[in-house]
């Protein structure tokens, strides 16, 4: 099991990294998406929404976590019209619960390894599919979003924890 020897953070609300942090992985939110919607279902595929919400979480803590989980599908939703208005509400679900929980596993543990990276994405796609299923009563369409988006819930394990290993460092 290889362990990153990037440093973790747990950024508060009053400094100024906070919001330079979550401004940058807001802008790689509204950036992935628009590559991967070059492709048709490029975004239930590989989900790159959630991207740069889950390296900010485990990197830079919750509070980073929550700010990207909330800016990046309004901004989107806003300046792309996608996602849908009507979908934001399980997006934002599924979003939040991505960064609580990273931010979470990540003060924890205190390291990055691909185990912990698919534990964080496997138990925030579990709650955010129950979450979506209480939204929706839709089980089977709560249930086929997951089975969709499994090549990007392995690209945020592998990409995440590369982006997070490589790219992260300090």
């Amino acid at each position: 099991m290889q362990t990153t020897t990037a440093k973790l953070y747990s950024l508060e609300y009053s400094r100024a990294a906070t919001y330079l942090a979550a401004g940058f992985f807001v802008l790689g939110n509204l950036a992935l998406p628009q590559l991967c919607h070059l492709v048709r279902l490029g975004g239930p595929t590989w989900l790159p929404l959630y991207f740069f919400t889950l390296v900010g979480a485990y990197k830079f803590g919750w509070r980073v976590g929550l700010l990207t989980a909330v800016c990046s599908p309004l901004l989107h939703s806003a300046l792309f019209g996608m996602p849908l208005v009507e979908a934001l509400p399980a997006i934002l679900v599924k979003s939040v619960l991505l960064a609580l929980v990273a931010g979470w596993i990540a003060t924890r543990f205190r390291r990055a390894t691909l185990p912990l990276l698919a534990a964080t994405v496997f138990v925030s796609q579990l709650l955010g599919t129950l979450g979506s299923w209480a939204l929706s009563g839709d089980l089977p369409g709560a249930l086929q979003e997951l089975r969709i988006g499994i090549p990007g819930l392995l690209f945020h394990i592998f990409g995440g924890w590369a982006f997070i290993r490589f790219f992260l460092r300090r």
